[in-house]
């Protein structure tokens, strides 16, 4: 297994951060700004966990967020915006921080790093996700983008740890990485350990069965990794 990452979250990602972050050092650093929009991504995961998500309406995000549904329909068009939101959000606080690749260190050991730090991002909205878990089957439109809007981050994270992303071998890489972090995302949903122990056991389990499609041990790319489009 690859470096443990130590104590988790108990705060909210806003956009770009700056800071360093040292895996294995504790959670990623607290940003510095909390937008309208990200105010709306907050207020929509905490109602989530209270309302669900099939009966949340766009006016129950507004009045918690405490916003006009203006400002709302300015910001975001629909429910599914705001998640895949949430989604390019963490991508943004995972790659501000380059990957610091070890002279011995294999592609998984990368791979599980970042995906560790999605985790660590998404801990405070870990209720409203079991939610998610559970409804978004039943509305297959909203589950089908979100699901191809996880690939993209996906695909981002192996880019980061240096990983190709395309052609069809790269294709596969995705897939099966994608597969790997929602069977573990089922585990951390009810992983309650401090240091997420389970969790790392999965991942790392589930990593180490496809780690022949991530090739071989190419440099992630240079510390100045620009955020997904």
């Amino acid at each position: 297994m690859s470096r443990p990452l130590g104590g988790h979250a108990n705060w909210r990602i806003s956009s770009w951060m700056t800071t360093e972050y040292e895996p294995g050092s504790g959670p990623l650093p607290k940003p510095s700004t909390h937008s309208l929009r990200d105010r709306i991504i907050d207020a929509t995961m905490e109602s989530i966990a209270f309302h669900g998500w099939q009966r949340l309406s766009l006016h129950t995000i507004a009045t918690a967020a405490g916003v006009s549904m203006l400002d709302l329909y300015r910001e975001f068009g629909s429910k599914q915006a705001i998640l895949s939101a949430l989604l390019r959000r963490t991508d943004e606080a995972v790659l501000a921080t380059p990957v610091d690749a070890q002279s011995d260190e294999r592609p998984r050991d990368r791979v599980f790093d970042l995906l560790m730090r999605r985790f660590d991002a998404l801990t405070p909205y870990r209720d409203a996700f079991a939610v998610l878990a559970r409804e978004l089957p039943r509305d297959p439109l909203v589950a089908l983008g979100t699901g191809a809007r996880l690939l993209h981050s996906i695909a981002w994270m192996l880019e980061a740890g240096g990983i190709a992303a395309t052609g069809v071998s790269g294709i596969i890489a995705v897939k099966l990485t994608a597969a790997a972090y929602l069977a573990t995302a089922r585990v951390w949903l009810r992983d309650e350990s401090p240091d997420l122990a389970s969790t790392m056991a999965i991942l790392d389990r589930r990593l180490r069965g496809i780690e022949r499609w991530y090739g071989g041990s190419r440099s992630p790319p240079p510390r100045d990794v620009a955020a997904p489009a």
